[in-house]
C-alpha cells in the first residue's frame, strides 16, 4: 500500500466514527423521548456497535501497520525502504545529470577555443599564401619589366651605337671639310 491509500484508508475510518457518533446520539435521542420506540432505539444501538467494530478493527489494522513501519525492520506492506532506495536513486541521477551538465559545458569551451585557434591558423595560412602570391606575382612582373626593358635598352644602345658611328664618320668628314676650308685662313700656331 502506498501512502495516499493509507491517508484515504484514514479517512474511511473517519467517516466510520461520525457514523458510529451519530447512531449513538440518535439512540440516545429516542430513549430521552417521552413516548419512545423501542425498535429504532435497538436499530441505533445495532448500527452504532456495527460501526465501533469497524472502526476498531480499521485502527487496529493501522497501529499494527505503524508498529511494524516504526520497528525498522522491513515487512510486507512497508514502503520505507523501497521509498529510501527510490530518493537515494534520485539523487544518483540529479547527480549524473549535474555532472553531464558540466562535462557539456568544459567540452563547449575546449571546442570554441579549438575552432577560434583552428580559425586563426588558417587566417595566418591565407594571410601567407596571399603574402606569397603576392610577392610571386611582383617577381614575375620584375622579370617581365627586366626582359621588356633589355630587349628596348639593348636595341637603343646598338642604334646609338650605329648612329654615333656613323656619325662619327661623318662627324669626321664634316669636320675634315671645315677644318681644310679653315684651315687656310687659320693662322699657324
Amino acid at each position: 500500500m502506498n501512502p495516499l491509500d493509507k491517508i484515504h484508508a484514514l479517512d474511511e475510518i473517519e467517516k466510520d466514527i461520525i457514523l458510529c457518533m451519530q447512531s449513538a446520539g440518535q439512540a440516545l435521542q429516542e430513549l430521552g423521548k417521552e413516548k419512545s420506540s423501542q425498535k429504532s432505539a435497538e436499530t441505533q444501538s445495532q448500527q452504532f456497535l456495527k460501526s465501533l467494530s469497524s472502526v476498531e478493527s480499521k485502527l487496529s489494522e493501522q497501529i499494527n501497520y505503524l508498529t511494524q513501519v516504526s520497528t525498522g525492520q522491513p515487512h510486507e506492506g512497508s514502503g520505507y525502504a523501497s521509498a529510501k532506495v527510490l530518493q537515494m536513486a534520485w539523487h544518483r541521477i540529479q547527480h549524473a545529470r549535474s555532472r553531464v551538465r558540466e562535462l557539456e559545458e568544459t567540452k563547449a569551451k575546449h571546442s570554441h577555443a579549438a575552432r577560434q585557434q583552428q580559425k586563426r591558423q588558417q587566417e595566418h595560412a591565407a594571410a601567407q599564401q596571399q603574402q606569397q602570391q603576392q610577392a610571386a606575382a611582383a617577381a614575375a612582373q620584375q622579370q617581365q619589366q627586366q626582359a621588356a626593358g633589355g630587349g628596348v635598352c639593348g636595341s637603343g644602345a646598338a642604334a646609338d651605337g650605329a648612329g654615333a658611328g656613323s656619325g662619327n664618320t661623318t662627324g669626321g668628314s664634316n669636320v675634315a671639310s671645315i677644318a681644310s676650308e679653315l684651315g687656310g685662313g687659320l693662322p699657324p700656331n
